[in-house]
């Protein structure tokens, strides 16, 4: 018959595999008697190390750049993942008793090896799985033992324990005991992103029906000599807002996919972290389905939106600059805390280690972002530790407030902010690090010493620096231009896009790691 061709032959197989594929899966989420099951897995172990090659004293332990306290040489530290990995939940009656009233004890090999510190993270919005935790008895320690409370997971929860060690452990060594009634807790070898279940989900056997309608529509186009449409993309129009530092990358990467893809329109119209993620949920909300709008936030966008979902993309670098008047290529935190308290209001005034001489007499100008702003929010929390001064100044130049003790102005874009201090004898701000590569009129400052250097990421104590998260409405369709574009920035030929602007994806392993510390 004429239309027993090779490329036919192919189509109609494949078609024939993925109903056979669904059918399966149907069988297995339907019929198949289900147990219940705790699973871990070690996301994380690796020795910890000194601030500094050429300085003595203890390593160092860091929570949300925050100095946690310091550890003998030779401490590990181990991230540990519990999590319902079955689509039945845990309530607290089916644990047992390991140690006294405690559900779970997690021993790290044997002693002399001890636990120094534990610490609980839960994923946003799980104030339930939070709440138990902190219930009595609580999280403990016993020697080479992390002492675990009853916790209730819903199909797909989990939660995370970061443990400092007194030495190191292998990985085979590390182990949950414990009892589940009508299940078993088991150690998971799956690499499985944190964002995907391990057993089907309703979404993922919706998923599973559209494959394989897209498999018998590819058969029946293919038996009638019609082209299929290229493998991963989507047709549409699809809106991505949010964080302006971020955005040069992202114009970049819409820019490839709009000429790999066909038929795909994206607008990038960036107005700022915060804002973009409130726009986000106000679209969201009036809304019927997952609207085709993505958000770009410098880290954690604002709380109070349930329904929204994070997707970490990359890791990127910021850094503190002046204007080129100013000679200064290196400030302390306390030095730049100083500057944006007032207790400094001209260079010359400056004074502290690594400063060079006969600072010019020239006024600070304090040049920042708006409230709008995730590089402002970092630079608060990662670097001043506080929130930054009032808005003294509408033209960054001159003082409006006369009782304010420093010239400071807000600005609406990482560009504005670049110009404006190359404008400005004494002016002072900070940005995005690719964005200052092409800057004229300012140069870097590092920050105790550290510069921001993509290599040295997970090494190095640099502390301006933050995860970009993209953020959605639900979880887009799979095969919507929300989550093709997502997986095309996150996973596909964004990564290259990403890494030559200076960032680090989040899906290559040295991202996965870095991003899975936070």
């Amino acid at each position: 018959m004429e239309w027993i061709t090779a490329e036919n032959v192919v189509a109609v197989t494949t078609a024939l595999l993925g109903v056979l594929v669904s059918v399966g899966a149907v069988w297995i989420d339907r019929f198949k008697p289900q147990r219940k099951r705790l699973g871990y897995r070690v996301q994380l172990n690796t020795p910890l190390h000194k601030e500094g090659d050429d300085q003595d004293g203890g390593v160092m332990t860091l929570h949300d750049g925050e100095v946690l306290g310091s550890a003998a040489a030779g401490a590990t530290l181990v991230l540990l993942r519990i999590e319902n990995d079955r689509d039945l939940d845990i309530s607290l009656d089916d644990y047992g008793v390991t140690a006294p009233d405690h559900a779970l004890r997690i021993t790290f090999g044997a002693p002399p090896v001890t636990v120094r510190g534990v610490v609980a993270t839960v994923p946003p919005g799980r104030h339930a799985v939070r709440d138990d935790l902190d219930s009595a008895p609580r999280l403990g320690r016993s020697g080479n033992a992390v002492l675990v409370p009853r916790v209730a997971l819903e199909t797909g929860q989990y939660f995370k324990l970061l443990v400092q060690l007194s030495g190191p452990v292998a990985d085979r060594d590390i182990k949950v005991h414990g009892t589940l009634a009508g299940g078993s807790i088991r150690r998971n070898r799956s690499t499985t992103p944190d964002d995907q279940a391990g057993r089907f989900s309703p979404a993922a056997r919706s998923v599973t029906v559209v494959l394989t309608a897209c498999v018998v529509a590819l058969a029946a186009l293919i038996v009638r000599e019609q082209a299929p449409p290229p493998i991963g993309c989507a047709r549409g129009d699809l809106t991505v807002t949010g964080s302006t530092a971020f955005a040069p990358v992202v114009r970049e990467v819409a820019a490839a996919y709009q000429k790999d893809c066909a038929g795909a329109r994206i607008t990038v119209d960036a107005d700022g972290s915060t804002s973009g993620v409130r726009d986000l949920a106000e679209t969201g909300a009036r809304s019927e389905g997952s609207p085709a709008v993505v958000a770009l936030s410098d880290g954690p966008g604002p709380g109070g939106h349930p329904q929204l979902r994070a997707h970490m993309v990359a890791v990127s670098l910021f850094t503190v600059v002046t204007h080129d008047s100013v000679p200064v290529r290196s400030l302390t935190l306390e030095q730049i805390r100083s500057l944006y308290r007032g207790d400094v209001t001209r260079w010359n005034q400056l004074t502290g280690p690594g400063l060079p001489p006969d600072l010019p007499d020239l006024p600070v100008l304090l040049v920042s972002r708006d409230a709008n702003s995730g590089t402002r929010e970092v630079f608060q929390r990662r670097v001043l530790g506080r929130n930054e001064p009032a808005n003294s100044s509408r033209d960054c130049a001159t003082v409006d407030d006369p009782e304010a003790r420093v010239v400071r102005c807000e600005l609406d874009s990482t560009a504005q902010v670049l110009a404006t201090v190359a404008r400005l004898p004494g002016a002072l701000g900070y940005a995005e690090l690719g964005a200052v590569a092409a800057a004229k009129g300012v140069h870097r400052v590092d920050l105790d010493g550290r510069g921001p250097v993509l290599d040295e990421l997970g090494a190095s104590p640099y502390p301006y620096r933050e995860i970009e998260y993209a953020y959605t409405w639900g979880d887009p369709p799979s095969d919507s231009l929300t989550a093709s574009f997502l997986a095309y920035l996150a996973r596909g030929r964004g990564q290259d896009i990403a890494r030559a602007r200076g960032h680090l994806p989040c899906a290559t392993p040295k991202g996965l790691r870095i991003c899975g510390e936070g």
